[in-house]
């Protein structure tokens, strides 16, 4: 089709659509990715260091939730039973977020993740900053 621009095609209606970009499926390096949702976070060096930064606190909250003890002992065991299934499915939420945003193969995205389950680790199961012996409200994420 003579004229048209490159980046467009017809379909069977007669309408454009844009070609999709092409994901990556091995490690790269770089700002230019989409992760977690489509044009995002496009091109801009602002928006990419934000992703960095969500993925970051996903991964130290999958951590600081796995470990925390919201639940009091003594309490009502159908009420602890709702919280702790409440905290799985939140738990388990952020830790699909922060693999899907891994799988968009961006090594910076990457290395946001690992650092951001070590630091949460670090805080918050590793028992440096506490002494206490009792452990979380959640069984451990098991793969």
């Amino acid at each position: 089709m003579e004229g048209m621009d490159p980046g467009m095609m017809m379909n069977g209606t007669g309408m454009h659509h844009h070609k999709m970009m092409m994901m990556h499926m091995t490690f790269f390096w770089g700002k230019n990715a989409e992760v977690l949702f489509s044009g995002w976070p496009g091109t801009s060096t602002g928006m990419y260091v934000l992703a960095l930064v969500v993925v970051f606190f996903l991964a130290v909250l999958v951590e600081w939730i796995s470990h925390c003890q919201l639940i009091k002992p003594g309490s009502n065991h159908v009420a602890a039973g709702l919280i702790r299934t409440v905290m799985h499915a939140v738990r388990m939420a952020m830790a699909y977020m922060v693999m899907l945003a891994v799988m968009s193969f961006n090594v910076g995205i990457f290395i946001a993740a690992i650092v951001g389950h070590t630091v949460g680790f670090l805080f918050s199961g590793s028992r440096i900053f506490r002494s206490d012996a009792k452990g979380s409200d959640l069984p451990p994420l098991s793969c």
